[in-house]
């Protein structure tokens, strides 16, 4: 655990790619097998589940330390992190341990079979054993937030360093379902077994976004185009007469989406496609996000949401032919191959080809992007056609140009303190709406600002606070800002009667009063503009 908490030291200390690499590469020759594999296993997202909620976890810190509820409260506020307060109050350690991470990974898994009152002793008997940043890590791995803030391709750049095994292999072997439970670090990743896993997709190819004029990318014939679908990025992967289907966060999601098993009977044997899994209507035409929103995070459908959001898969490229990984072929040999596959499904099954947006120039290209929402996408991907099928985001050859962002102004009406390097500004706010005379919340934001910015609103947000609410505070409206966002729909859960997909802040309108920010009504028509 000490080594690990000082692999977390590094990290944090540094916001130099080279630097995090270089710390991550050691921490990976010099680690225990099984403590590598953890560490493998929490940087990609497979953490511990939660074992002990965060109400009671405050509790237990602040009667250790002796801290009334209140003063713990205004601690939690300065820092903006619960992890990092309970580090921070509680006594030293009585009695250190030298044990490793995988040991206190399996405390923590431990602890949910528990009755309450021995999970509280031991985690008391865990923080009376940690130091420092190692009661930190503990903290955060039993409350399930763990983050470490790297990108999944730096540590894998890093593992590559350490084991000397190529980077696109590392990643290959790295994707699928596995767990620290289901494999070892040296079945995981010292091991070339292709067939060890047939189910397992390949790394996703990431695009870009589109930040200057697309004449910029040169000769438009070098180039191909198509819609950039609003749905949940999928491969279908079939591999000995197994059919399985995985997100872009590697999650496998095949049960959630029954109705695209048939493609198992409907492609050949060793095929893997990349594409866009979607509502879609019986007219041909996709549904909005919102409809297969309804369908997301549900591990069995019901029979009417099947038949009320029925969805397909939308491809666009394939990675495996007959068996054959052609990722290396360049991007016009992929796709003539796929359309050459989709010759013999029938039309009747749930899989459609990504249709090609034909265009002699870039201005025609940009007259086809503007008719994007009509066509139920939510731009255009620009894809260069000698490109291969990169592992991770390359920038060059992949772009998503995508429709400019709906925006209004609001109002900020509560504010919060950030997390790890913004503990200590105001970050986290929630804008409302007019409504007649009362301003109704409509979104919470916390990104698109600069951190000069953050700082002033710090300091206003002190000097106007009217309530607090630990470590929300109800400020007064005053402050209006442009937000921005993808997609807005109809929320019942919500006081507003809307929700907003991606909300950010575009800019500080210091020129506009409160009183001449939007209204709900506004918000409302550009709901009916993108139906």
């Amino acid at each position: 655990m000490k080594r690990f908490a000082a692999l977390f030291a590094a990290l944090d200390t540094t916001t130099r790619t080279s630097e995090k690499t270089a710390a991550l590469a050691a921490y990976f020759r010099e680690a225990p097998d099984q403590d590598r594999l953890w560490t493998i296993a929490l940087l990609s997202g497979r953490r511990p589940k939660r074992a002990v909620n965060a109400t009671r976890l405050a509790e237990w810190a602040a009667e250790v330390a002796g801290l009334p509820g209140w003063l713990f409260e205004e601690s939690y506020a300065v820092t903006g992190d619960l992890a990092e307060t309970i580090a921070l109050i509680l006594p030293p350690p009585e009695a250190p341990e030298a044990a490793a991470l995988t040991d206190w990974i399996t405390r923590i898994r431990s602890l949910v079979a528990l009755p309450e009152p021995e999970r509280r002793d031991a985690v008391l008997a865990a923080w009376t054993a940690l130091e420092g940043t190692e009661r930190f890590m503990f903290n955060k791995l039993i409350t399930g937030g763990f983050r470490m803030g790297v990108a999944q391709g730096l540590m894998t750049r890093a593992l590559a360093q350490a084991t000397g095994i190529a980077e696109p292999d590392l990643a290959l072997r790295l994707m699928g379902d596995w767990t620290p439970d289901s494999t070892t670090f040296a079945a995981l990743v010292l091991t070339n077994d292709p067939g060890a896993n047939l189910a397992r997709p390949y790394p996703f190819c990431l695009a870009h976004a589109l930040e200057q004029a697309p004449e910029a990318l040169g000769p438009p014939e070098d180039w191909a185009a198509d819609w950039k679908w609003d749905g949940i990025r999928g491969q279908a992967v079939l591999r000995g007469g197994r059919f399985t289907l995985w997100s872009r966060g590697e999650e496998l999601v095949t049960d959630r989406f029954p109705e695209l098993g048939e493609l198992s009977d409907r492609l050949p044997d060793g095929t893997v496609i990349d594409g866009e899994i979607l509502a879609f209507s019986a007219a041909g035409a996709p549904l909005p996000f919102a409809a297969l929103q309804k369908r997301i995070g549900r591990k069995t459908v019901p029979r009417k949401l099947l038949a009320e959001t029925p969805v397909i898969l939308m491809a666009y490229d394939l990675l495996e032919e007959a068996g054959r990984d052609i990722r290396a072929e360049p991007l016009a040999v992929r796709q003539s191959a796929l359309r050459r596959l989709a010759e013999d499904v029938p039309a009747s099954a749930p899989f459609r080809l990504s249709p090609p947006l034909p265009f002699v120039d870039w201005p025609a290209l940009a007259a086809l992007r503007a008719g994007a929402a009509a066509a139920g996408a939510e731009g255009v991907m620009i894809k260069r056609l000698a490109s291969p099928y990169h592992v991770g985001r390359k920038r060059g050859d992949w772009w998503k140009w995508k429709l400019d962002p709906m925006t209004f102004d609001a109002v900020m009406v509560y504010a919060q303190a950030g997390h790890g390097r913004r503990a200590n500004l105001y970050t986290d706010f929630t804008f409302a709406l007019w409504q007649g005379d009362e301003l109704v919340p409509v979104t919470k934001a916390y990104s698109g600002l600069t951190d000069a910015e953050f700082g002033e609103i710090t300091a206003w947000v002190r000097k106007n606070t009217l309530e607090r609410f630990g470590p929300v505070r109800r400020v007064t409206p005053q402050l209006v800002f442009e937000i921005a966002f993808e997609g807005i729909q109809d929320s019942p859960r919500h006081k507003s009667g809307i929700a907003l997909r991606f909300p950010r802040m575009l800019r500080w309108r210091r020129d506009k009063p409160a009183s001449e920010a939007d209204t709900l009504e506004t918000a409302r028509d550009l709901l009916g503009a993108r139906r």
